[in-house]
Parts: structure tokens; C-alpha cells; sequence
């Protein structure tokens, strides 16, 4: 088997075994990169000395006996939302195509502490508004099971660069679905921790009470291992939960055990909106639990149908008050020649923010202008609350709710892009997860006839990390999905 068939936890075990070398390992990944990537586009920016360095200096250590972080020599990418003190910060945008962070982003630092090998930040959808990955400002990024379709968004690089197999693990950011359903395009494993699990310090905000950083794999044991190294409190970031309130686990000590009397969770008529192929995968994965002794139960939640328009109020709202510190004044994009301080300020955001990013801006200033707030944006909480009701009483009759990730699989490049409602609604099965604060993962569960891969939901209460995992595991174990690999990369 080459190098970069292996998981993440297979390599970790090789190296610190001495079995596998990490520069080894890292200029394998390297040589792909250039070899594959500009077929794909996963990556805005590649780090091959700075990587090559840090192998190395594993690689004496383990040589000289010393104690090594879990992620030790194992290369992998971040998305490209996340700021690091080497390199550009763009966020996919031209507004920040210049920008150079002066510190690491906490989920980047406990990476870096962890011995894994930065190699690349991978390409996005401008600002994580999108999910396509067709909104970057800076490239396109090919689905590698078909580079005529989109690799999903907006962590669309993260996951390509994954199932590309040009990184063993990456972090995306997820703030109605831009991990799992990108996962779920590009077969991989993609997991949105609750909120508050991971620190958000160093991530450039779009929808600040939405956001949550997570990682995308090759397998949920990879899941478990890289949210061993990321999760945490951290005292820089105030929506981080406290230890003492959710203490995080060791998520992979538990997850090969079977979850007892496991209890899947159906929402009545909420998939009839999904194309037949995705209906069937993700009917045979119920079933999978089923035949494993899971007891299935129909549940009813009235208000997931308001998600969409829930969300896009909330979450335009906030990116609205996010984005107004990109002024051409502070750092970023300038406008050249300027007449007047105006003209900074409006020339500079009109050059450099792309379409989406505008109309997002806008909708969510026209939310919570006068005269607006009370009608739009604070229904929209209140339809948030009741959306987390539902999830509340849902869990009280079952362990975790399965469903589709996405209504199809991957569809055409600049297929819905001139039609944003059909665009918005691709997130249709994601989006309530993030306005409830509550952890989901996407596993591969089938292919459609055109040999793309589908993905599974899964979705547990808050904090339940652990069980979520390991109910995971669970369908993984029983099926072989999470080992096929796109042909026209190998």
C-alpha cells in the first residue's frame, strides 16, 4: 500500500513505530500535491520547506527516544478561515489576498503542538458563504470523484484535499453544513462538534453564534483522533464551554464498543425532499442499525421546515456586523486613488468582496436596519428556539437522529450558481444542527448511478461527542463505503 492510502491513525502508528519516516510521509503528500492539485484546486497556499522542517524535527525526536505529540509527522492541511502566522489568512477573498496573520489560530496551534505537518490551506467559498466552493475569489476547486462537479462548501478544499488523498486530515469550519456537506460529495468523514467544543480563536467569524471549527477524514476513528488533539476550553475565546461544564473526552478509548440499546431517531416525512438515491442509501444505513439491534423510532419536528429561512436571517445578520471591519482602512484591500474617506470605504468593498458576500451584507443589514429587526430577526431567534425544542424532545425518545446530509450528490459546476435559492437549499438538512448548537457528523453511506459518493447524518445531543462517534463507528464498521476511492486520482 502507498503512503497516502493510509489513515491518518495508521501512519501516526507507523511513524512513531519508526516504520515510516515523516519526511518520507511528508514529501509523498508534497509530490502529490503538485502532481495532483492542479487538477483539484484543494489548496490556496502550499508550505513544502516549513513542512519538510517540521518532519524532520520529528523525526529526531522519535529517533532520539523522545516523547512525541499524537499527531506526530502526520501531514495535514487547514482551511484557509483559519489564521496562522505563517503564510496568507485570505478566507478565499480578494479583500484579504495580502493578508498575513501575526499569531495561530488555537485549533492551528494545538495542531502544531500535536507534531502534525502543516502542508497547505486549502480553498473555500469566499468568507464561508457558499456551498459550492464555487464563490472563492481566488480559484476553483473540482470534486475528485468528477472534476465536472463542485466538491461541496464551503470547506470544499478541505474535503477535496482529503479524498484527493494530498493531506490525511484536514479542518474545515462549519456554520450550516460547510463540513459534512462537502464531506458527504466528496466521500470522506466530516465532523461538526457542538458549539463551544472547539475554540473559535483565530477563526475569522461569518456567523459568530454558528461557527464551529471541526475535522474532515478519511474515517471516523481519524474523526476521533483529531478531535482528541482540537478540543477543548479555551480562555480566549468566550463561547467556549468550560471543562467543568463539558469536560471533553478521549474520543477514541471507547470507540470500537458498540452503543447498548441504541435508539436511531427518524424525522417523519423530513427526507421526501431528497433525490431517490439518497432516500434508498440512507434507508439502508437505518436499516444497518436495525439489523444491529438498534430499535428505530419516528419522531415528529414541526419546525425544521423554518430552517432555511431561520438561518439566512441569523446568519446574514451577523456576517452583516462581521464584515463591516473590512474598510480598506485597517488591513485588507485599499481602493486606489480614493477622493474622499467614503471612497475608501465603499470603492474598497465593492472591488474586492465578491457577489454572494454582497448580497449576503446586504440582506442581513436590511434585517436589522429600522423598522426590520423585530419583524425578521427576532422571529428568526425565536424560530431558532423552537427548532433546539424540538431537538430537546427528540432526544429524549432517542440516542442520535439519522438523516440525509444533502438533498442530491454533487451536482455540476455552475449549476445552481445563477439561482441562490436552489443554492441555499442544498443545506436544507444541515443547517438546523448549527442554529441548535448541537454536534453531527457525515459518513459515507452509498453512491448514485453516476458513481458519486452519498453521505449519512448522524446527530446527537450536545456534548455527546463520544456516543456520536461511536454510533458512527457503528455503520462504519458493518460497510465498506469509507474505503473506495475516487479512480482519477489514484
Amino acid at each position: 500500500m502507498s503512503v497516502h492510502e493510509l489513515t491518518a491513525m495508521e501512519l501516526r502508528d507507523r511513524i512513531a513505530a519508526g516504520q515510516i519516516r515523516s519526511v518520507e510521509a511528508t514529501r509523498t503528500i508534497l509530490e502529490r500535491i503538485e502532481r495532483v492539485d492542479p487538477t483539484i484546486g484543494a489548496y490556496l497556499s502550499v508550505f513544502p520547506d516549513r513542512a519538510i522542517r517540521a518532519a524532520e524535527a520529528v523525526d529526531r525526536r522519535i529517533a532520539a527516544g523522545e516523547r512525541v505529540g499524537p499527531l506526530a509527522g502526520v501531514p495535514v492541511a487547514v482551511k484557509d478561515v483559519m489564521c496562522t502566522s505563517f503564510g496568507t489568512t485570505t478566507c478565499g477573498s480578494r479583500i484579504l489576498a495580502d493578508f498575513h496573520s501575526p499569531y495561530d489560530a488555537t485549533a492551528v496551534r494545538k495542531l502544531l503542538a500535536a507534531g502534525a505537518i502543516l502542508v497547505g490551506k486549502t480553498n473555500m467559498d469566499e468568507f464561508a458563504m457558499g456551498s459550492s466552493t464555487e464563490n472563492s475569489g481566488l480559484k476553483m476547486t473540482a470534486n475528485p470523484w468528477d472534476t465536472s462537479r463542485v466538491p461541496g462548501g464551503s470547506s470544499g478544499g478541505s474535503a477535496a484535499a482529503v479524498a484527493a488523498r494530498t493531506c490525511f486530515a484536514a479542518l474545515g469550519s462549519d456554520t450550516g453544513g460547510s463540513i459534512r456537506q462537502p464531506a458527504s460529495f466528496c466521500g470522506v468523514v466530516g465532523l461538526k462538534p457542538t458549539y463551544g467544543r472547539v475554540s473559535r480563536y483565530g477563526l475569522v467569524a461569518y456567523g459568530s453564534s454558528l461557527d464551529q471549527i471541526g475535522p474532515v477524514t478519511q474515517t471516523v476513528a481519524d474523526a476521533a483522533l483529531m478531535l482528541n488533539v482540537i478540543a477543548g476550553h479555551d480562555p480566549a475565546d468566550s463561547t467556549s464551554v468550560n471543562e467543568e461544564i463539558a469536560p471533553a473526552s478521549d474520543y477514541l478509548e471507547k470507540l470500537e464498543e458498540p452503543v447498548e440499546g441504541l435508539r436511531i431517531g427518524v424525522a417523519s416525512g423530513f427526507n421526501a425532499g431528497a433525490d431517490p438515491a439518497v432516500q434508498e442509501a440512507v434507508s439502508q444505513a437505518v436499516d444497518s442499525y436495525r439489523d444491529a439491534g438498534a430499535r428505530i423510532v419516528e419522531m415528529s419536528m414541526p419546525h425544521l421546515d423554518y430552517a432555511i429561512a431561520a438561518y439566512y436571517v441569523i446568519a446574514t445578520a451577523e456576517a452583516s456586523s462581521n464584515l463591516a471591519r473590512y474598510d480598506g482602512v485597517h488591513y485588507g484591500h485599499r481602493t486606489a486613488n480614493p477622493t474622499d474617506y467614503i471612497e475608501v470605504y465603499s470603492k474598497s468593498r465593492e472591488e474586492a468582496f465578491g457577489k454572494e458576500v454582497k448580497r449576503r451584507i446586504m440582506l442581513g443589514t436590511y434585517a436589522l436596519s429600522s423598522g426590520y429587526y423585530d419583524a425578521y430577526y427576532l422571529k428568526a431567534l425565536k424560530v431558532r428556539n423552537l427548532i433546539r425544542g424540538d431537538f430537546v424532545r427528540a432526544f429524549e425518545q432517542c440516542d442520535a437522529i439519522c438523516m440525509p446530509v444533502a438533498p442530491s450528490t454533487a451536482f455540476k459546476v455552475g449549476e445552481k450558481a445563477d439561482d441562490p435559492l436552489k443554492m441555499y437549499l442544498s443545506d436544507i438538512y444541515t443547517i438546523a444542527v448549527n442554529l441548535s448548537g448541537i454536534p453531527g457528523i457525515s459518513v459515507p453511506c452509498g453512491f448514485d448511478d453516476a458513481g458519486l459518493p452519498i453521505g449519512l447524518q448522524i446527530i446527537g445531543p450536545a456534548f455527546s461527542e463520544a456516543r456520536l462517534l461511536r454510533i458512527a463507528r457503528m455503520y462504519e464498521a458493518r460497510t465498506d463505503w469509507h474505503t473506495r476511492r475516487p479512480m482519477g486520482v489514484k
